[in-house]
């Protein structure tokens, strides 16, 4: 059955390891018939949540005009939702936190967004993997929230430099996660 996928990156490098990943994982989901539609966040402009709790109430997700109000409706009408980054400072990086924050969104209008797949691939420059769980525990929770079901998760230590993806299997990995959905 073909689902809608939504993929948030939130790397700043589109030559980077976390976008090489993702771009496996796109064509993995692609070729069995899923239709895509990725947001690269740190492109976008998306700011941080103001807790103003207006959700949705000027038709659009925030009052506040930002990008989120062109994923947001991408999320709400997908089956499932892929969020791929770096580690950057043992954490989410800005721009995909602004996407996550807002997700809140949902949950103050009430929206019915339950019974949806998520999936995580992340990246991390130390060979560490605890270094993952600023990113992996937020995920985690906040598709627990929202009463996602988490299908997988690609989590890949040891690469800073751009290409370093390559010497490891994950974008093998991440194009596996695809069979998941």
């Amino acid at each position: 059955m073909s689902k809608k996928i939504v993929v948030i990156t939130g790397s700043s490098r589109k030559n980077g390891n976390s976008f090489a990943m993702t771009e496996a994982f796109i064509k993995a989901a692609e070729a069995k018939g899923h239709s895509v539609t990725r947001f690269d966040a740190a492109m976008k402009n998306v700011g941080g949540c103001h807790a103003c709790e207006t959700c949705f109430k000027t038709g659009k997700a925030c009052s506040f005009d930002d990008d989120f109000n062109t994923i947001a409706p991408a999320i709400l009408e997908a089956d499932a939702v892929v969020f791929t980054t770096p580690v950057y400072w043992y954490s989410i990086p800005a721009q995909l936190k602004g996407v996550i924050d807002k997700l809140f969104s949902f949950c103050v209008a009430g929206k019915d967004i339950e019974g949806k797949e998520c999936a995580l691939i992340a990246c991390c420059e130390e060979n560490d993997l605890s270094v993952m769980d600023g990113v992996r525990i937020p995920v985690e929770r906040s598709a627990a929230l929202m009463k996602w079901n988490m299908v997988g998760e690609v989590l890949i230590p040891g690469v800073l430099n751009a290409g370093d993806i390559e010497k490891t299997d994950g974008c093998k990995q991440a194009a596996a996660l695809a069979e998941k959905i």
